[in-house]
């Protein structure tokens, strides 16, 4: 493992088996959730810590969480006691 904060060009094609082309390279990196960056060179650049949260799935699970915890999402209970109430009547 390397202490690059990118993944080198070996790690990228690894990921991007098969693939030739930078650009379709870039692509499919993108399909997989990642921001990519190209290279002058024109191959991609992919950020190690972005990818290995992207990649692990705890990106998504943060933002689950976040929607969950999030209590303006919730229902508005005293509004629909209201309602009801008011078709009872």
């Amino acid at each position: 493992m390397t202490n690059l904060p990118w993944f080198s060009d070996a790690e990228v094609d690894d990921l991007c088996t098969g693939l030739k082309v930078n650009a379709a390279k870039v692509r499919h990196l993108e399909s997989l959730g990642l921001t990519v960056k190209q290279k002058p060179n024109g191959r991609p650049l992919v950020m190690r810590s972005h990818a290995e949260l992207t990649l692990s799935g705890m990106k998504a699970a943060q933002v689950a969480i976040e929607v969950a915890s999030d209590t303006s999402r919730q229902p508005n209970r005293d509004a629909l006691v209201l309602k009801f109430k008011k078709k009872a009547a």
